[in-house]
């Protein structure tokens, strides 16, 4: 990329630039004739220059050019005399001419301001996809030296100023300068005096305030430094935050954070004070040039050597001047400071052996598969502080091989794995894959012939589907859907990008390798998940995500209506009398003892904070509806008795034990506050208490479960209150909070809940001993029964994973890496210590699968694989075991002759 700002924005907007700058110089005719048609209004119509005689006229629009007098003995030709108009239709058609300019130099300027504001925001998408490309392109040991969010900062804020300055590059100087110049000349040619002490003063103000506002580029500079800092740190915190809790560090994180503030803070008001000077300054000189014109121009008016109508002129020309002035000195200091930015980003953006883009361009036609593997030739690996990690490597890896890889950590077998996943680019030596250098071949072929699974995964949040078939997402196979296709639209946006230097792939076309999995069929896509999922031990868990999962019954009815059958079919189940005490079932007109109070209140499942769990007590609605049906006493009182019950009942324990996890609506901390709150309330009404003391008890109630707390605090009259509340607070619910909840009814699918809390729509009865295990197995029973378990699995793949995939646990995560690679069905695997979560006997199951897999067997496709194992004994499974050690390959032979030696392998066998 150009280092210099202005070769950067020249070479692509050149064309641009020069169509706006013309432009800009048509516009100045209109702008100077606006300039003296007030002099014109002043002197003619309003002071009745040329209108001393009875019934005297004046030329309105005459054209005439003047000329030598050889050509013309008057000095003047005239092509047309113009309309000859009295005093008053005079000055209506000056004034409406002036209004005509007026809205010719607007329409000028909102030209201007829309082309140029149009040509910097495409130059800045341009900028920001070639920084985001070349991310992409990154050689991935760069990654080691940068943090994520400080390249977030630079691609989404720090380039933001660039997008304002790139159609103002040639535009704002040329029309301000244009638009000072005209004023300039016009004052000049009415006085020249003025013209004088105006150039003087806007003189001084170009020689000065550069010259100050310099210092502001270099705090601009450290604001911007210690800006990017700060956001790299608070992501290593967000990143690390575990480690922060489990360390106690959290103060002096905070210490470290105040520091930086702190920083800034001085960098942000040196810069205010020095910026607002020079405004001062600036605003100043502006004021002293009227100040001249009144005085000096007052003068010559009244002495007689300058006339009303010019001075008038001359004010109203000066009034468009330290406009101008005054923008082109800030352009001045903006194109320093967006040259800084820019340089300083461009650093950032440039490190060596960056993957060539045509590396990564889209292929024309088939990838060629795998035929004669990998050979590597004296390897070797050395990190940036000069570590040697691999040393003289040398070895093949023939297509459809099993090796084995093994050696204790750091030995050098994780290490080549990278390289052979081209993840770590070797320092000596080489590595060819169908005898081609690696680093030379195109992202496809090792992309789509090879696959890697490395011990961390991170996942963009998104569905469990979307994270699967991450790996067969390449390119457009398919073009988008009908219903998602305006093709006037598609139409702008490829116009559009191609004018910004961005791809023209539609993101919303089909990107799926359907020729990879083997089916043209969708449906069929999720059959082979199935299988890779069955190879991996996570399809049961795909399963229980799907119960955890949602269903929106606007977008799939037919899906919702065959869940309410599965809860008809449930209900109907928990008629037996073996199974009916297993759960309440939620019932509109009757008090769930096994729900919380706030859940009998609510009757529903929140869809939003409004009235989630923790926020019901602070709730204004809320607390209206229990005003509204007399429960703020009742509520208030059995805060006081749970409280109280609470912490006669826990205090003397130690915060560990056991008992504190029935205490669910309090903490072993929140005790002493207890305590001292009840002292306060020992006599008081819920009016007399303080807000704060209201909120503390009122809380406790809506967590309050009877048949797991048993403080006996819910009689017959109390159930019949709440239950009222219950109406209450369904019926007056405003319509801005109609969204925020979905109520429960046995009829109908609740979008908010769970796939399982609809078919149940009830609570598992507590104290029954393995009641939740005995009613998760009859919901089991009922979905097999009506043959709905592909569509809970439907629903498990469109589970959200959450950032960074948190929502699953680290082994659902290692195992999912592990089927992304498999479902890309390629031609080596390359697996880096990626089960280290799993138990050794989920391990050894999982290996077998896939060696099964690799020889072809179920009717896949064999395929060879490196494969770098935490335990060395599952090595006697693969065909071969390469032996690190200290960087070293130390042996290479097949199980069975390396038991038979006394060498590593053995040693590492044996240790295990």
């Amino acid at each position: 990329m150009d280092t210099s700002l202005f070769k950067y924005i020249w070479r692509y907007t050149k064309a641009q630039q020069i169509w706006i700058l013309t432009i800009i110089l048509i516009s100045m005719v209109p702008y100077f004739l606006a300039l003296d048609l007030p002099k014109r209004i002043v002197n003619g119509p309003i002071q009745g220059q040329g209108f001393e005689g009875e019934g005297a006229t004046q030329p309105f629009l005459p054209v005439a050019f003047d000329v030598p007098s050889w050509i013309s003995s008057s000095g003047t030709i005239t092509l047309f005399e113009g309309f000859h108009l009295g005093q008053l239709p005079y000055l209506v058609c000056l004034c409406a001419t002036f209004l005509a300019f007026v809205c010719i130099n607007g329409l000028f300027k909102y030209y201007i301001n829309t082309f140029k504001g149009r040509l910097g925001e495409r130059m800045l998408r341009r900028l920001r996809y070639q920084l985001l490309d070349r991310i992409l392109r990154f050689p991935s040991s760069y990654f080691r030296r940068i943090k994520a969010p400080e390249a977030a900062t630079m691609i989404k804020d720090e380039v933001e100023p660039l997008g304002g300055f790139i159609g103002d590059m040639l535009v704002q100087p040329v029309f301000l300068g244009g638009q000072a110049i005209t004023a300039m000349v016009f004052i000049m040619v009415q006085d020249v005096w003025l013209g004088t002490i105006a150039g003087s003063i806007v003189l001084a103000q170009a020689f000065l305030i550069p010259r100050l506002r310099r210092q502001l580029l270099v705090l601009g500079k450290r604001r911007q430094l210690t800006a990017r800092a700060l956001a790299g740190r608070v992501g290593e915190i967000v990143d690390g935050i575990n480690n922060v809790h489990t360390n106690d560090t959290s103060n002096w994180e905070r210490a470290d954070l105040a520091s930086r503030l702190g920083t800034i803070f001085a960098i942000r008001y040196e810069l205010f004070q020095r910026k607002f000077f020079i405004k001062f300054l600036n605003n100043f000189l502006a004021q002293l040039t009227p100040f001249m014109f009144y005085l000096v121009g007052g003068y010559l008016a009244i002495t007689g050597n300058l006339d009303i109508g010019q001075l008038v002129a001359v004010i109203a020309a000066y009034k468009d001047l330290p406009g101008p002035v005054s923008e082109l000195i800030a352009y001045d200091q903006q194109r320093l400071d967006v040259q800084i930015k820019y340089s300083q980003v461009i650093e950032q953006f440039q490190p060596e052996n960056m993957m060539e883009p045509e590396l990564q361009a889209p292929p024309v036609g088939p990838v060629p598969a795998i035929t004669q593997g990998y050979a590597a030739s004296r390897v070797g690996v050395v990190d940036d502080a000069g570590t040697k990690l691999l040393e003289s490597a040398t070895f093949k890896l023939a297509p459809g091989e099993q090796v084995a890889a093994v050696g204790t950590v750091n030995s050098g077998a994780e290490t080549m794995a990278d390289v052979l996943a081209r993840l770590t680019a070797p320092t000596s030596g080489s590595v060819n894959l169908e005898g081609e250098n690696l680093e030379d071949l195109h992202e496809s072929f090792t992309g789509r012939r090879t696959a890697y699974v490395g011990p961390d995964i991170y996942l963009p949040q998104t569905s469990f589907r979307d994270a699967l078939f991450y790996g067969l997402k390449h390119q457009p196979v398919r073009e988008r859907p009908a219903e998602l296709s305006d093709p006037k639209e598609r139409a702008w946006e490829v116009a559009e990008a191609a004018l910004a230097g961005n791809t023209d792939l539609d993101i919303k076309a089909e990107w799926l390798d359907f020729e990879t999995l083997g089916t043209e069929d969708p449906n069929a896509a999720d059959e082979v998940a199935r299988q890779i999922l069955d190879v991996v031990d996570l399809r049961q868990d795909v399963f229980d995500l799907g119960l955890r999962g949602q269903v929106d019954p606007e977008k799939d009815p037919e899906l919702a209506e065959k869940f309410l059958e599965a809860r008809k079919a449930l209900r109907q189940r928990l008629e037996d009398p073996a199974l009916s005490k297993l759960v309440e079932l939620f019932e509109p007109k009757s008090y769930s003892l096994q729900a919380s109070v706030g859940e009998n209140l609510l009757f529903g499942t929140a869809s939003g904070p409004t009235f989630e769990r923790d926020k019901l007590v602070g709730n204004a609605y809320m607390r209206s509806v229990l005003n509204g049906c007399g429960l703020d006493q009742a509520f208030f009182d059995m805060g006081t008795k749970i409280a109280a019950t609470a912490t006669e009942l826990f205090k003397d324990l130690p915060p560990e034990h056991p008992f504190f996890e029935r205490l669910s609506f309090m903490t072993s901390e929140e005790i002493p506050e207890y305590e001292a709150a009840l002292a306060r309330a020992a006599s008081q009404t819920v009016e007399d208490a303080a807000p704060s003391d209201q909120e503390m008890f009122m809380r406790l109630p809506f967590d309050y479960v009877e048949p797991q707390h048993r403080f006996g605090l819910l009689d017959d009259e109390m159930k019949n209150k709440l239950l009222e509340a219950r109406t209450a607070f369904r019926e007056g619910l405003p319509g801005e909070h109609s969204e925020a909840i979905a109520f429960y009814d046995p009829e109908v699918y609740n979008p908010a809940a769970s796939l399982q809390d609809n078919i149940l729509l009830g609570r598992v009865t507590y104290g029954v001993a393995e009641g939740a295990e005995k009613v998760r197995q009859v919901i089991h029973e009922v979905l097999d029964e009506l043959e709905l378990r592909d569509e809970v699995f439907q629903v498990g793949l469109n589970f959200n994973v959450g950032n960074g995939g948190k929502r699953l646990n680290v082994s659902q995560r290692q195992k999912l890496s592990l089927a992304r690679a498999l479902i890309k069905k390629p031609d080596i695997l390359i697996v880096n210590r990626a089960l280290t979560a799993l138990d050794s006997r989920t391990q050894k199951k999982i290996i077998e699968r896939v060696l099964e897999r690799s020889n072809g067997q179920n009717g896949s496709d064999p395929f060879g694989i490196f494969w770098v194992l935490q335990a060395p004994r599952f090595a006697e499974e693969f065909q071969r075991v390469l032996v690190f050690d200290k960087g070293a390959l130390a042996e290479d032979d097949t199980p069975a002759n390396l038991l038979k030696q006394d060498g590593h392998y053995k040693a590492l066998v044996s240790s295990a």
